[in-house]
């Protein structure tokens, strides 16, 4: 849906490398919720804000596919769109390359739903929200990796 995906850029740290000296799979899960964060940071300013609004997500299913292993030091790039926006849920997908050399490393999509969060029930998500979603974080880059 997003021309143009909002970019999280990380450096590998050498705790989040496993005996074979490559990023270990399961954190993996950790760099998508820490660039979703960074998405839902652009979409509401923070996600305070969103809980006041009386939204929240939940994840429904994450499906994880690499390509390439990483490596301690080495930036990741984590480029974040909107696949998919349905009446209450939603699918983010995450495409994780190297950076600069845009390698690809690994991709990951991500269904949330929209809650309540006083209920935890599933709800709506508002038309100007969906409009947020979709536009918002486009063409920014956020970095964490010093580069």
């Amino acid at each position: 849906m997003s021309d143009t995906p909002m970019e999280f850029r990380f450096r590998v740290r050498y705790a989040e490398c496993d005996a074979q000296q490559v990023v270990f799979n399961a954190r993996y899960a950790d760099y998508v919720d820490i660039a979703v964060n960074e998405y839902i940071r652009a979409v509401f300013g923070h996600y305070q804000n969103m809980l006041d609004a009386g939204l929240d997500m939940q994840v429904v299913s994450m499906t994880l596919n690499w390509s390439a292993p990483a490596r301690f030091d080495e930036v990741l790039c984590a480029r974040i769109s909107v696949k998919r926006l349905g009446n209450t849920s939603f699918t983010l997908e995450v495409n994780f390359v190297r950076y600069p050399d845009e390698a690809p490393i690994a991709t990951a999509d991500v269904v949330y739903v929209m809650i309540d969060p006083a209920t935890a029930s599933k709800r709506t998500i508002p038309d100007d929200v969906r409009e947020r979603m979709v536009t918002a974080g486009q063409g920014v880059v956020v970095s964490h990796a010093g580069e």
